[in-house]
């Protein structure tokens, strides 16, 4: 798909495409992925031309933004966990105080008592193991998607532990009058 073909694309595309780099489409696109994917299938998401497409993607496995794996004689592409992990850390140290991460880390904290409570489970694993038992679908689902949200809350959690317990190191305002 061209780049600078007006007119044809969804709505909200148009002004997308006009307000954002390709790079940064590219990067937006293969940021979020939830599972590795080709550089033809992050090209169409978003909306430039294969060519530039791999381009861009090279540049940010170089960067370290992404890993390149390959699928069957296919490279992929997905986020690379550890830049994930780092910008996750900035944003919340961009958005909270020391005292602040400490009310997110109480509440994460009870919102996995919840659900161990609720579920009278001790991990998202056993929660699983639940689901796997459950006498219809309906159940299922609400079971699987409530594990995916602990474990979620709980790789949260652990970057919220990390910022409080390196908050004077890695905070923005005590590096600047450092």
């Amino acid at each position: 798909m061209a780049d600078d073909e007006p007119g044809v694309d969804a709505p909200g595309v148009d002004a997308w495409k006009a307000r954002t780099s390709a790079f940064d489409r590219v990067q937006s696109v293969a940021s979020t992925v939830s599972r590795p994917q080709s550089a033809t299938d992050i090209a169409a998401e978003a909306h430039v031309a294969e060519n530039t497409a791999r381009d861009h993607l090279e540049r940010l496995v170089e960067i370290n933004v992404l890993l390149k794996r390959d699928r069957e004689g296919t490279a992929v592409y997905a986020p690379d966990p550890l830049h994930t992990r780092m910008q996750t850390l900035r944003d919340l140290l961009d958005t909270h105080d020391h005292e602040g991460l400490l009310r997110l880390k109480a509440e994460l904290l009870d919102r996995i008592e919840e659900w161990r409570e609720e579920y009278e489970v001790g991990s998202p694993e056993e929660l699983r193991e639940r689901g796997a038992d459950a006498d219809d679908a309906t159940e299922t689902r609400e079971i699987l998607r409530a594990a995916s949200d602990w474990e979620l809350v709980a790789y949260r959690l652990g970057i919220v532990e990390d910022a409080i317990e390196n908050y004077a190191t890695y905070s923005r305002e005590n590096r600047a009058s450092a």
